[in-house]
């Protein structure tokens, strides 16, 4: 599904030059829960938004479903984006005068699909989050596990190939944490491919698959608690 070869990204003002990706490389396959780990600095979340079609590499290539994205604009990424990812972030980033039934709809509404098949697809995915006693509640009104679900629901709802989480239980206690790990688990049971950016190690346990970086580059892979190459 994704290949990334030789990324690099680099920051730039007057007087600083900050590499925040040193000739990344490494494969994801359709399917795979892939967690993204490494200490604050070390290129996580530029990472997750090159991944994202949110950011663009200065150099190396970048192939989604052999499609190449680096040196894409924004544009062509957009429409890219909105048909194959779905995004999970730490601060939920639901829309505080929406209803949970409003949040999740409102990337079906950006898609154009029909009022009809909205409503349908919108009562599905809260079942499968089991939230749907909570359709008519407003964010400010749901636990912190319960807005993870919404978000994580919105991210779904359509259909996306990809779910890209960012630290999405770095604002919940280890209960609702655990809970929302294991919604990832069923995602990806169900052929969902995740990839996630963490600081948690316990968290990272619940993925297949473990790239760690340092400074911009790739320290290791692990597999299944096994250092493979990269």
């Amino acid at each position: 599904m994704i290949n990334v070869q030789n990324l690099t990204k680099i920051y730039r003002t007057d007087d600083i030059e900050t590499t925040a990706l040193n000739q990344v490389s490494f494969t994801i396959k359709k399917g795979e829960f892939v967690s993204i780990m490494g200490p604050s600095g070390c290129g996580k979340s530029t990472l997750l938004n090159i991944l994202g079609m949110l950011d663009q590499p200065n150099g190396g290539s970048y192939t989604f479903q052999d499609m190449e994205i680096a040196g894409l604009n924004e544009r062509a990424r957009s429409a890219i984006r909105k048909k194959n990812i779905g995004f999970v972030f730490q601060n939920f980033n639901l829309i505080d005068e929406l209803s949970v039934f409003e949040n999740i709809e409102l990337p079906l509404i950006y898609n154009n699909i029909s009022a009809k098949e909205r409503k349908e697809r919108v009562n599905a995915i809260i079942d499968s989050v089991d939230i749907a006693h909570r359709a008519n509640h407003f964010p400010q009104q749901l636990s912190g596990g319960q807005q993870q679900r919404v978000a994580v629901a919105r991210a779904l709802v359509t259909a996306p190939p990809l779910l890209l989480a960012d630290e999405p239980t770095g604002n919940l206690d280890s209960s609702n944490g655990n809970e929302v790990m294991e919604l990832l688990c069923a995602l990806n049971d169900a052929g969902t491919t995740i990839i996630m950016v963490t600081h948690s190690a316990h968290d990272a346990g619940y993925s297949n698959r473990r790239i760690n970086l340092l400074d911009g580059q790739i320290l290791s892979v692990e597999n299944v608690g096994v250092n493979v190459a990269v």
